[in-house]
């Protein structure tokens, strides 16, 4: 393999890398959007279920911080 056929094939490995991890960080983002959808719509019917006063929102966040401190 000369010089020249190597320059291409390293690009097109290159372009290769950086096309999946394109993919890869679409794909992260849009479950993650899905995701938090999922839980804000489950907290709203909780909310409308048990009420404001229920502090839904709070204790979630509380027991959230609570058992996955990293987040």
């Amino acid at each position: 393999m000369d010089i020249k056929d190597y320059q291409s094939f390293l690009a097109g490995i290159k372009a290769r890398i950086r096309n999946a991890q394109i993919k890869a960080v679409l794909a992260v983002n849009a479950e993650l959007t899905m995701l938090y959808w999922d839980i804000g719509k489950t907290i709203n019917q909780l909310q409308n279920e048990q009420g404001w006063g229920a502090t839904v929102t709070a204790r979630l966040a509380n027991d959230i911080k609570n058992e996955l401190p990293e987040l």
